[in-house]
């Protein structure tokens, strides 16, 4: 897992982006004598945390059954349900109807705004050509029952791996979102890789929750995290089935967001993962 610390290099790629926009927009409006170059950089901001509010709102419209049947996830804002295909034109015309009465530094905005979306784009098709893809890490782990079982064994279809502990919180409230992907997307592995717990305790939580898993494996030495350099649990990581890294997720993760990525990643059709029998 690519990052600097806590955060995510899509995170910081975002930031990176905004702040070119904000940059170029202040410099080209400078070089117009009846455009503030300070109101440009504010409208610009706005218009970026208006264009982030519809970008979430799209999603979320996307995705509506889902988070209708958990209203909680709704302000799940970590979740990382976000269309730059909403954001971008809300932004856009946050910025049009903001310079509707002082059009002159429409123009800088606007180059800003296109500044800031060609690095972000540019920076997403750079970054994997710079280094090869994490492959599923060749460990030995244990089923519930102590039966021997490598990681590597699962490979040769889509796969999802989900790092978790029974004393993780987030890790708790998403487990009936992989039990329902378990049962409703049967051609996708997900494997369920508890760290640092003993088979009993993994067991115990297992039970009393009521939750109906496969696949639950143990790392007692916590030796997945460090494979894949994972910064906290919850961890989920997607590969495809020739076993290379596509996509991770830190934290708490949604039906929804696990679907979307599911269809992106692993090239399922959106239409038939919502209507998936349950």
């Amino acid at each position: 897992m690519i990052g600097i610390g806590p955060f995510s290099i899509q995170s910081i790629g975002v930031v990176a982006a905004v702040l070119l926009s904000w940059l170029v927009t202040r410099a080209l409006a400078r070089r117009l004598p009846d455009a503030s170059h300070r109101l440009a950089g504010a409208v610009l901001l706005d218009a970026v945390f208006w264009g982030v509010v519809a970008a979430r709102l799209g999603y979320i419209a996307f995705w509506w059954e889902d988070y209708f049947a958990a209203p909680m996830s709704l302000i799940a804002i970590g979740d990382g349900g976000y269309y730059w295909w909403v954001g971008v034109p809300a932004t856009l015309a946050f910025v049009w109807w903001r310079t509707r009465t002082m059009p002159a530094p429409r123009r800088p905005i606007y180059v800003g705004v296109l500044a800031g979306v060609v690095a972000w784009f540019a920076g997403g098709a750079v970054l994997p050509l710079l280094h090869e893809p994490p492959r599923l890490p060749d460990l030995q782990l244990a089923t519930l029952d102590g039966k021997p079982i490598a990681l590597r064994s699962y490979e040769g279809k889509p796969l999802v791996v989900n790092l978790w502990a029974s004393w993780c919180p987030p890790c708790r409230r998403e487990m009936p979102v992989l039990e329902q992907a378990q049962s409703v997307f049967p051609d996708v592995g997900i494997v369920l890789v508890n760290q640092g717990e003993s088979a009993q305790l993994a067991h115990d939580f297992i039970q009393d929750e009521g939750l109906a898993l496969s696949n639950v494996l143990l790392d007692p030495a916590s030796a997945s995290m460090r494979a894949v350099n994972s910064r906290g649990l919850p961890t989920t990581l997607f590969f495809d089935a020739q076993g290379r890294l596509v996509d991770t997720h830190l934290g708490e993760i949604t039906m929804a967001s696990l679907k979307d990525k599911m269809s992106r990643r692993f090239d399922l059709p959106r239409g038939g993962i919502q209507d998936s029998p349950k």
